[in-house]
């Protein structure tokens, strides 16, 4: 089993959902990432996302691709992933994947990025625009290395879509809770409860929801239905507004959220 998936079950042992933290890479700068990372793990995150920043991150919100933006002018770059990663898994045993467009990826070389990550500890990655049937070359050097595989599912998606989606991803399937980018909502879409449902008939053991929760009630809603809830935007305010102590804070009220009756 994976250690996403591991981390996933062992949150349902102890009767509650899985808290998914995402963060930007070198934001504020790249120290500063490797401590708020750590800091997810510490406050009771049971699984990392870490997003290097893109230049052109056309499913990241407004906070979102602000901090990505500010951790590019800072400097940021791909080789500065794996050596990110490596400290961070030193440090805290919660797994962490990267979630990252496709084209740096392919640019750096796809069995070249699988061998790096795997090498500094990293669990696997998220890839929010290339699907199953385009990722041959990475389904190859996930299954070669060990690493997860986590692709996306949408309300749009076709039965069979759905059906590719679940045979192929490891860990988790990211279960997008409603169509468009990244960011808070005030309610989540009810299309999300339905897609989990079908992708329970696909056969998905784990299905995580992201997009637009930011709230500790909008974690336990998620929970009712979905295995894991992912929240991103509400966490990159808090690092933003007041430092690793904020975000700290918001982590754990966030996470006191995942607790089932």
């Amino acid at each position: 089993m994976s250690r996403v998936a591991a981390a996933i079950d062992a949150a349902h042992a102890e009767g509650r959902g899985a808290f998914i933290g995402y963060l930007p890479m070198g934001y504020p700068d790249l120290r500063t990432s490797i401590e708020a990372a750590v800091t997810l793990a510490e406050n009771g995150a049971d699984v990392i996302e870490l997003g290097p920043p893109y230049s052109d991150p056309v499913m990241d919100g407004a906070i979102i691709q602000e901090a990505t933006q500010a951790a590019l002018a800072g400097g940021f770059r791909l080789r500065d992933i794996f050596p990110a990663i490596a400290e961070i898994t030193s440090r805290v045993d919660v797994p962490v994947l990267v979630m990252t467009y496709w084209n740096p990826v392919y640019q750096y070389g796809v069995d070249r990025y699988a061998d790096e990550l795997s090498a500094a500890g990293g669990a696997g990655l998220i890839t929010p625009d290339i699907t199953p049937e385009a990722a041959a070359d990475w389904i190859a050097a996930s299954e070669r290395t060990g690493l997860d595989r986590v692709f996306l599912a949408a309300p749009t998606s076709s039965d069979e879509r759905l059906d590719l989606v679940a045979r192929s991803s490891t860990g988790f399937v990211y279960t997008v809770s409603t169509m468009g980018i990244t960011g808070e909502r005030a309610q989540l879409d009810a299309a999300a409860r339905t897609l989990v449902s079908r992708l329970r008939e696909h056969g998905v053991e784990r299905a995580c929801v992201g997009i637009g929760i930011s709230t500790a009630d909008q974690v336990t809603g998620v929970l009712e239905y979905a295995d894991g809830a992912i929240v991103g935007t509400a966490l990159v305010r808090a690092l933003r507004d007041g430092g690793l102590d904020a975000l700290a804070a918001t982590t754990r009220a966030l996470t006191a959220g995942t607790h089932r009756a």
